[in-house]
């Protein structure tokens, strides 16, 4: 594999499993140093070891993304030790159950905001800046086409609030950078889709890995 990436810091926030530990991987695997944010010490661990192998290497940030704080503390890290970061993968999810229109919990829908859209929104806000300063700063956004589907009003709604304020983050950046992408993966055997289709056959689902390369081979 070509070390690609070499020299580039790539930002993963839901690293620590899934398909953004998959992504990390792949992106070390072609030399990249790799900043794991996630609140699993034991998954951010694992993705150490893998890398431990590899062309690239890893900083952990064991870090709920609804800390604001955190956020910023990261951010000013990643400034002074690198001075930029040229790529941000943002896979870090909540998945709320699958639940009628009218039988959507408050708990869910304010945890599931909490994370999904206003988490997303701070996180634009300190890493922006790091992806400015990088010749070619790039932000990737993995997005769902779940909105108006039975039983998503809560995850659906979520969704396309995400999709409507990335899409105004693409046009507003087109002229200054970073370039905003929008990536729509295959269906993929994750917790989270289990969530969604518990009886699936995750052997007729995308690996992870392959699902992992596609990306990385779009941003090559």
């Amino acid at each position: 594999m070509e070390n690609t990436f070499k020299d580039q810091i790539a930002i993963v926030t839901g690293a620590s499993r899934g398909f953004g530990h998959a992504v990390a991987v792949e992106l070390a695997s072609r030399g990249a140093h790799v900043v794991a944010v996630a609140r699993t010490v034991g998954g951010l661990e694992e993705l150490a070891d893998k890398v431990d192998s590899l062309p690239g290497s890893c900083t952990l940030v064991p870090l709920d993304i609804t800390d604001d704080e955190g956020l910023a503390r990261m951010g000013r890290a990643i400034f002074d030790r690198w001075g930029k970061a040229d790529l941000w993968v943002h896979t870090a999810v909540h998945t709320p159950p699958l639940t009628p229109a009218a039988h959507v919990q408050k708990k869910d829908l304010t945890k599931g905001t909490a994370i999904n859209y206003v988490a997303l929104q701070r996180a634009i806000t300190m890493i922006e800046p790091l992806l400015r300063a990088a010749p070619n700063g790039r932000a990737v956004f993995i997005d769902e086409d779940v909105a108006g589907k039975p039983l998503q009003a809560g995850f659906g709604a979520m969704k396309a609030a995400q999709r409507a304020m990335m899409q105004s983050w693409q046009a507003e950046s087109i002229n200054t950078g970073p370039e905003v992408i929008l990536h729509t993966p295959p269906p993929l055997p994750t917790a989270h889709r289990a969530r969604f289709f518990p009886g699936e056959d995750r052997e007729t689902l995308t690996p992870l890995p392959v699902a992992a390369k596609a990306l990385v081979d779009r941003l090559s």
